[in-house]
């Protein structure tokens, strides 16, 4: 029997992944591949706090540390899942006893680019930088990754395979791209979640009960973005198929342009972008 170059590539199921933090992200991208029937003993997470840690635990059966060396030994994946203002501290930690094996390290700190990782880290890491966001949770995330010179084939694979699980994944090429990246997929949860709280209020100042507002507005969001993920249609042409001239929809709209919508979120996104970029310099000068 042949043996296909997909076969040959490394699975996460045959892999050691630990997670260095078991924050919320953390804790997406684990269920998701517990979904997918990685072993608990494939997974290990290393948590200063021991409520997170035994939460952790308790959820996915997976081992857990309270120190990150230790967790990390032999990995062959370490993802870093720690927030931007501690990534100094936790890779100066992990920059000797990573030099013993190499493995593939994966950020999915905001603004951190690749190489102050590799700075901090020392040696000729291979790094995948990534910016995921929380509906990994439920398998329909949206991850950017952006790999540095020292990642192979099949570290691509893996990382793919790791983040692919959680939902879709796309490869940016051009580093100073993974602000946007951040501003758009990365946040945008929120800026949905906002919009949604926004609609369900308004209903209810308009006179529906709570719950009706909220499973109405939710069901509707819902519905719509299947339509745009699963359809070949852009945004604009579905827009434009439920907007019938002089209608409600259409004074609906007028409303969301005089009100400035469309610069609105043009601001929004920037304002992001603008951050993550601050936040890269934040750590080299240790602001």
């Amino acid at each position: 029997m042949s043996i296909t170059s997909e076969s040959r590539v490394p699975s996460p199921e045959s892999r050691t992944i630990t997670f260095i933090g078991g924050g919320n992200m953390a804790r997406s991208l684990i269920g998701a591949q517990r979904a997918r029937g990685v072993p608990p003993a494939s997974i290990r997470v290393a948590e200063p706090r021991a409520e997170t840690r035994e939460a952790l635990a308790r959820e996915f059966d997976v081992p857990v540390f309270t120190d990150n060396a230790e967790a990390a030994a032999g990995a062959d994946c370490v993802v870093l899942a720690v927030k931007p203002q501690v990534m100094h501290e936790v890779c100066a930690a992990l920059a000797t006893p990573l030099r013993a094996w190499n493995p593939l390290v994966i950020s999915i700190a905001a603004g951190i680019r690749t190489a102050q990782i590799e700075r901090l880290l020392g040696g000729q890491h291979a790094i995948v930088r990534c910016m995921p966001n929380t509906p990994a949770l439920v398998g329909a995330g949206a991850s950017g990754l952006c790999a540095n010179r020292n990642v192979d084939h099949d570290q691509r694979s893996l990382a793919e395979r790791l983040l692919g699980a959680a939902g879709i994944v796309r490869w940016i090429e051009d580093e100073a791209q993974m602000d946007t990246v951040t501003a758009l997929s990365g946040s945008g949860p929120a800026y949905f979640f906002l919009l949604v709280e926004a609609m369900e209020d308004a209903a209810v100042q308009l006179g529906l009960p709570r719950d009706t507002a909220r499973a109405l507005a939710a069901q509707t969001c819902l519905g719509a973005g299947r339509m745009l993920a699963d359809g070949s249609e852009t945004a604009a042409v579905l827009r434009q198929r439920v907007t019938s001239p002089h209608g409600t929809t259409a004074a609906a709209l007028d409303a969301f342009e005089r009100g400035g919508f469309r610069a609105l979120v043009g601001q929004a996104l920037a304002a992001a972008r603008q951050r993550g970029a601050e936040m890269s310099v934040e750590l080299d000068t240790g602001a």
